[in-house]
């Protein structure tokens, strides 16, 4: 079914015959609570995204906060006598969840050539599908870098970013400067990668209100979905198909920068696997390749069965699924109110899709809830300057999922900067718009060649998310 692109007319431009600006809209019912009864109301600044969901029922309270303690503690190496937080390893990107998603929050890229990579991985493939219909791992490095490892076990690489300087105009001459990132391998202790490598970075998105999204009737998101085009506006949303591992059947992808977990639960188990070289119940073997015989060894020499025990990831799971989007603030704002309008006039909302209703979901706090994630969940081509050139299922190498923008306005105070897109290189909302391009180019031609006040307004209006 096509989406029709709401354009309001109305709100950015005179009355006709009067040559006076109409007032911005008013407040729609329920955006203050963007979670819904989920929401947030309590805690703001660098505690933002902490909080249980509010509506939270008393049976689930200990499992939340004991999936908190499993997800921000560092795990070790095994044997250890932790028992319960041993595993780590033997190659790993970071020792906890936490280490990415400080507080909850969102990551970053390295700042300077010789910062290690925290909050950003690099996800490595070769031509092809797998057996699932999945990209094929690198045959001597897997599907994922990991530039640390346990004592003993050799690292895979030093990884490396620089940026180049793209230089551009606003409509109105202002000048900009967009970086646009190159990354390096180097001391390749397992031998050379092959000469077909995909090479496709990802920062640690924020970690809130995931059982929400989760809880997004596929119905729903099958009726935004337009492959086709049929409504002739230029976006053309699609599902990712991809493998659930706990019902191995094909699934609605929701999660990951081009939708490729269907499930929480299957995005976590992927973080502790890829992240930390923890095992799960849904992925219970490490992933070393035939060239790391000192992690096959280390695999080898365990006792068996998952690192961490199916309570414990259960909980993680919960405590994942319940995280509260913050309550909005300044949304009635004049200023707010206006950029709102600017940014569905300009095409924004018709990948991010303000509002949903969320449908039935084995955890009743996210049920039947209205929500303003402001995302489709769906795939778009973004264009040749966003692309990783990296197929994942049915996404292309331009395709990125619409990323939900509750919380936005916060990463400053959460954690300390606001690096966007799926890579972090741009900084701030204004560098991630002039980034858009294929499905995304008009809104970013609408954005650059408007008014300074214009483009002021729609990004006070994003960071009021």
């Amino acid at each position: 079914m096509a989406r029709a692109l709401p354009v309001l007319l109305l709100a950015l431009a005179p009355l006709a015959g009067c040559g006076e600006e109409p007032p911005p809209p008013a407040l729609e019912p329920g955006e203050l609570l963007p979670g819904g009864a989920t929401t947030n109301t309590l805690l703001g600044g660098r505690n933002a995204f902490i909080r249980p969901a509010e509506n939270i029922v008393v049976e689930h309270e200990p499992s939340f906060y004991t999936g908190n303690s499993f997800f921000n503690q560092a795990w070790v190496e095994a044997p250890a006598s932790t028992g319960r937080r041993d595993g780590l390893g033997p190659l790993y990107n970071a020792r906890s969840c936490a280490a990415c998603h400080l507080r909850d929050g969102r990551g970053r890229p390295p700042e300077t050539e010789d910062e290690p990579f925290l909050g950003l991985l690099l996800r490595l493939s070769v031509p092809g599908v797998d057996a699932v219909g999945g990209p094929v791992p690198e045959p001597n490095y897997g599907g994922q870098l990991q530039p640390f490892a346990l004592p003993d076990v050799p690292i895979e690489a030093d990884a490396a970013v620089t940026y180049e300087a793209i230089e551009g105009t606003y409509g109105d001459g202002t000048a900009y400067t967009l970086l646009r990132p190159t990354y390096h391998l180097d001391a390749l202790a397992y031998g050379p990668l092959a000469d077909d490598v995909m090479i496709s970075p990802r920062v640690a998105p924020q970690v809130i209100g995931l059982g929400l999204l989760e809880a997004i009737p596929e119905e729903a998101l099958e009726a935004l979905a337009d492959p086709d085009d049929a409504d002739g506006d230029g976006v053309r949303g699609r599902i990712n198909r991809v493998w659930d591992a706990t019902a191995e059947a094909p699934a609605v992808g929701r999660f990951g920068w081009k939708s490729e977990q269907p499930t929480v639960r299957q995005q976590v188990a992927g973080a502790f696997l890829g992240d930390m070289g923890i095992t799960t119940p849904v992925f219970d073997a490490q992933d070393c390749t035939a060239a790391q015989t000192d992690c096959l060894a280390a695999r080898d020499g365990g006792e068996g069965g998952p690192e961490i025990d199916a309570e414990t990831f259960e909980k993680v799971v919960l405590y994942s699924s319940l995280l509260a989007v913050p309550a909005r603030r300044l949304a009635d704002d004049a200023e707010v109110l206006r950029g709102k309008a600017l940014f569905t006039g300009m095409g924004c909302a018709a990948c991010h899709t303000p509002s949903h209703r969320t449908g039935g979901h084995p955890l009743p706090e996210v049920a039947d809830q209205l929500i303003w994630p402001y995302t489709d969940m769906l795939l778009h081509d973004m264009g040749p300057g966003l692309s990783d050139g990296r197929p994942v299922y049915e996404a292309g190498g331009a395709d990125w999922r619409t990323p939900p923008l509750w919380g936005v306005g916060l990463f400053e105070a959460v954690n300390d900067h606001q690096r966007l897109l799926h890579d972090g290189r741009a900084r701030g909302v204004a560098e991630a718009i002039l980034w858009h391009g294929g499905e995304g180019e008009v809104a970013r031609e609408a954005f650059r060649t408007a008014p300074a006040a214009d483009r002021d307004a729609v990004v006070r209006f994003v960071n009021s998310l």
